[in-house]
C-alpha cells in the first residue's frame, strides 16, 4: 500500500442531482428479473459448463421462475451456439420465457446470433459497446461520436435483419458498457441516439441495460446515475432501464435496490452472486431481501437446498456457509445466548399459532426458514440427512481439523453413509473414527514406510528425498530431487513409473499448541482419467504429515467410487 498521502487512487465524485427523490422511496414493485448465469457466470468458471450442465442449469432456472435468460455469445462459440439451437429445436423453451443472446455490433456477430434464435418464440438481442473515457482511450482510440456511431450501427443492422427472425417476438437490449464510469450525459446521448434508431414503442420498449461493469463508488452515487438518467431520458415510456452490477466493491446488492428505487425496473444477474472478479450481482439475496419485506419477488426459492445443489453441480461452485439465505449455517446459530432467543422466540409462535399470517418475529431470524425449505438447527448432529457442512463443523471444533470446502463433500458423503446404514445418529467421536479410518489408516496400494530428506549441497533450493515404500505388496526404494519435500517424493514416485496424477490442492495448518502440536496436511490429486481425491496426514513433522497426505490420497483415488462429487 502507499504511504500518506495517497496519490495513486482519487475519490470517484459526485453526480449533480439537488433533487433526487430515491432516498424517500420504497421497493414496492417488483422489477422483471434476468438470469446471466449461462452466460456472464459461465465465464467466470475456472471450468466453463458443458452443454449437459448448461441445459440442467437452465431447467432449474425456469422452475425458479425466470422468464428472461441470457443463454450466452452464440456468435462467439459453438458451444454457445449449439445449446441455443437446442434448446429451440427440442422444445425445451417454455412459451413465456425469453432467450437473450450477447453479441457486439458487427455484421458477422449479428448475422450468426440470429441464426442460433430461429424458431424461437421470444427472444432478447442483446447489443453493447463500450462508452468510458478509458475504453475510448485505452481499448479503442475512438472519439465520442465514433463510438456513438457502432452503437446506432449496430442497432440498425439488428432492426434490418429482423425479418430473418420472423414469428419470433424479438426486442433489443442495448448496454453501453462500463456505464458506471462514463459520463452521464454521454451515456444518455448515445441511449437516446439507440433509441433514435430502434424506434421502440410503449407496447414493445427498449431495454437500456446501464450497468456497473466495475464497481467504483459508493451505491448512493450510483442511485444518482440512474435516476439521473430516468430523469433526462426522452419517452421514458418507451424504455425499460434494466441494472447489472458488479460487486467490486462489496456493495453489489446495495448498489441494485438503490438503482431500484432511482427508477430502474430490471435487474440482471446471478444466482448466489458468481461473476467476473468479485461476481455479479446475487439475485438470490436481492429477490429474498424483498421477500422478507413482504413483497414477493415472483421467484422460487422453497426449494434452498435443491437450488444449491444443482447449482454447484452444474457449475463447479460452492456456496460460502455464510452466504445470506443459502448458505450451510446462516440459519444455524452456535452462541448460547442466540440459541437461546431463538429457541424462546421460536416457542412463542409456535404458542401463539404457527400461521402464514402471524407475523414473522423470532430474534436473530429475519425470514423463516421453513419458507426456504429449510430448518433451524441450535446445534450441529450428525445423522443421515446431516450436511456436509454439519461434519466439518464437528471435525474443526471437536477436533481442530480445518478442512478445505472443496473436501466437505468427500467427508460429508461417507459419514453420512455410515449414519444412514446404523440409522442413528453418529457421536463426535464416531465421525473423527471414520474420518480417521478413511484418510489416516488406509495404507494400500502404496505405503511410506521410512524416508530421508537432504538439501542438494550445489543447489539453494532443491532436496533429495530417498524413501522406502511398499507398492502393490512389493518393497521398493525410490528415490528424487524437488524444491521441497512433497516435489521431491513425487519425483521419486515418478522415477518409479507410478505417477499418473497431478496435485491440485495442498493446504496445512497447525492442531494444538505448545510441546503436543501437530501438523495437518492436506492434499488433492487428480489422475490422468479425471478421478480426484483428497488425503490428509497428521504428524509432529510438517514435512511428514505432507507426505502421508499425499500417499493418503494417492490411495483414495484408488477407491471405486471416490471422486471430488461424491454427492
Amino acid at each position: 500500500m502507499q504511504k500518506k498521502p495517497i496519490r495513486k487512487y482519487k475519490p470517484w465524485g459526485t453526480i449533480d442531482l439537488p433533487n433526487r427523490t430515491w432516498p424517500e422511496k420504497t421497493i414496492d414493485s417488483v422489477p422483471h428479473w434476468c438470469s446471466v448465469d449461462l452466460r456472464d457466470g459461465n465465464q467466470a468458471l475456472p471450468i466453463p459448463m458443458g452443454i449437459k450442465e448448461k441445459l440442467e442449469l437452465f431447467k432449474l432456472l425456469v422452475e425458479i421462475g425466470f422468464k428472461e435468460i441470457e443463454v450466452g455469445f452464440p456468435s462467439a462459440a459453438q458451444t454457445e451456439f449449439d445449446f441455443a439451437r437446442k434448446l429451440i429445436d427440442e422444445n425445451l423453451v417454455p412459451d413465456d420465457v425469453a432467450l437473450q443472446v450477447l453479441t457486439q455490433a458487427r455484421e458477422h456477430l449479428i448475422k450468426r446470433s440470429f441464426e442460433s434464435l430461429k424458431g424461437a418464440k421470444k427472444a432478447i438481442i442483446h447489443v453493447y459497446n463500450s462508452t468510458s473515457p478509458l475504453q475510448r482511450r485505452v481499448t479503442f482510440g475512438m472519439s465520442k461520436e465514433q463510438i456513438k456511431q457502432i452503437a446506432v450501427d449496430g442497432v440498425k443492422m439488428i432492426r434490418n435483419s429482423l425479418l430473418e427472425l420472423e414469428g419470433t417476438e424479438v426486442r433489443l437490449e442495448y448496454s453501453p458498457e462500463s456505464f458506471s464510469d462514463t459520463e452521464v450525459d454521454y451515456a444518455l446521448e448515445v441511449c437516446e441516439a439507440v433509441m433514435e434508431a430502434w424506434e421502440p414503442t410503449k407496447e414493445n420498449p427498449i431495454i437500456l441495460n446501464l450497468p456497473a461493469t466495475v464497481e467504483l463508488f459508493t451505491p448512493n452515487v450510483h442511485a444518482d446515475q440512474i435516476e439521473w438518467f430516468c430523469q433526462n431520458l426522452k419517452e421514458r415510456d418507451k424504455a425499460i432501464i434494466s441494472l447489472h452490477t458488479h460487486n467490486d466493491r462489496g456493495t453489489g446488492t446495495a448498489a441494485t435496490e438503490l438503482g431500484l428505487l432511482a427508477g430502474a425496473n430490471r435487474v440482471e444477474g446471478t444466482l448466489f452472486g458468481n461473476g467476473e472478479r468479485t461476481g455479479n450481482l446475487d439475485i438470490t439475496t436481492v429477490a429474498l431481501n424483498m421477500y422478507s419485506q413482504g413483497l414477493h419477488p415472483g421467484l422460487d426459492f422453497s426449494d434452498m437446498e435443491g437450488i444449491r445443489e444443482t447449482y454447484e453441480r452444474t457449475t463447479g461452485m460452492t456456496v460460502h456457509e455464510r452466504h445470506p439465505y443459502g448458505g450451510d449455517l446462516v440459519f444455524t446459530a452456535f452462541s448460547g445466548s442466540h440459541q437461546d432467543a431463538i429457541k424462546k422466540g421460536m416457542d412463542l409462535r409456535q404458542k401463539e399459532g404457527d400461521s402464514d399470517g402471524n407475523l414473522w418475529q423470532v430474534p436473530y431470524l429475519s425470514i423463516d426458514p421453513r419458507d426456504l425449505g429449510r430448518s433451524y438447527e441450535a446445534i450441529i448432529r450428525i445423522n443421515s440427512q446431516s450436511g456436509k457442512g454439519g461434519v466439518a463443523y464437528v471435525l474443526s471444533r471437536e477436533f481442530g481439523l480445518e478442512l478445505p470446502k472443496p473436501m466437505h463433500p468427500e467427508v460429508g458423503f461417507l459419514v453420512n453413509d455410515k449414519a444412514d446404514s446404523e440409522s442413528r445418529e453418529l457421536a463426535a467421536g464416531e465421525i473423527y473414527e471414520t474420518f480417521k479410518t478413511e484418510f489416516l489408516e488406509k495404507n494400500s496400494p502404496l505405503n511410506l514406510l521410512s524416508y530421508q530428506t537432504t538439501k542438494i549441497e550445489e543447489s539453494e533450493e532443491e532436496i533429495s528425498c530417498l524413501a522406502k515404500i511398499e507398492i502393490n505388496g512389493e518393497t521398493k526404494s525410490i528415490k528424487g530431487h524437488g524444491n521441497g519435500p512433497i516435489n521431491a517424493f513425487v519425483h521419486a514416485l515418478e522415477n518409479q513409473g507410478v505417477k499418473d496424477f497431478k496435485l491440485t490442492d495442498y493446504r496445512q495448518h497447525s492442531i494444538g499448541g505448545g510441546s503436543a502440536t501437530e501438523s495437518a496436511a492436506f492434499i488433492q490429486l487428480q489422475t490422468k482419467s479425471g478421478r480426484t481425491a483428497y488425503g490428509c496426514g497428521i504428524d509432529s513433522s510438517i514435512e511428514k504429515s505432507g507426505l502421508l497426505a499425499l500417499v493418503s490420497a494417492y490411495n483414495r483415488t484408488r477407491r471405486i467410487g471416490c471422486g471430488s462429487n461424491p454427492m
